[in-house]
């Protein structure tokens, strides 16, 4: 844990325009959370993420596959990319690839996702954007919500630290659950984090 005025250092692994990671960052500039963006990683090299980093004076970085065909290179220079930013904590936010196993040992029980359903409800493996909202609607619950959770060898399979429930409306299409549920997401994310740092959620 962090103490005194040094903050906990952020790196973000997003595949398109990162959302989340924005709202993350806005959060830290605007003193909400306690926390610094350092390095952003994209598996895109057209990703909105990486722009924006760029655009806001924090290093970015396209590593992919189209790069290294081997996906353990790949693995290793992600990993090492982050332990050279002093990284505390890695954030995905709209990432689409597993994390490699380097990755997941050298930053073991410090790496979070957001997933835009009540996990284990419509989660695992091919369960992301407007697929979880149609999976929400044809199912015919009457309520969704936003999960963080710490993440392992498997899609979603995590210990959850935070939820909160959204309400699934009659008219709704996946496009306007998806809209309401982004909301929720882009608040519970800095307000999971800020509870990490003050040692208020375990984890």
């Amino acid at each position: 844990m962090k103490t005194g005025s040094e903050k906990i250092r952020l790196g973000f692994l997003a595949s398109g325009r990162g959302s989340n990671m924005l709202a993350i960052i806005d959060n830290c500039k605007a003193g909400k959370l306690d926390a610094e963006p350092v390095v952003v990683i994209s598996n895109n090299a057209d990703a909105g993420a990486l722009v924006y980093a760029r655009k806001a004076g924090i290093p970015a970085f396209h590593l992919s596959s189209n790069k290294h065909e081997d996906e353990s290179v790949l693995d290793q220079e992600m990993t090492d990319t982050l332990k050279s930013h002093n990284i505390d904590w890695v954030i995905l936010a709209g990432y689409m690839k597993m994390i490699g196993s380097k990755l997941l040992e050298e930053f073991r029980g410090k790496i979070l996702n957001i997933h835009p359903s009540l996990l284990p409800r419509h989660g695992g493996q091919g369960m992301y954007g407007l697929h979880v909202h149609e999976a929400v609607l044809a199912s015919g619950e009457s309520e969704t919500g936003v999960t963080i959770h710490m993440v392992d060898g498997e899609y979603d399979q995590g210990r959850i630290l935070a939820q909160e429930k959204v309400s699934v409306e009659a008219d709704d299409t996946p496009e306007s659950l998806a809209a309401r549920v982004l909301k929720v997401e882009h608040e519970l994310y800095s307000e999971t984090l800020q509870g990490i740092i003050e040692g208020r959620i375990s984890f």
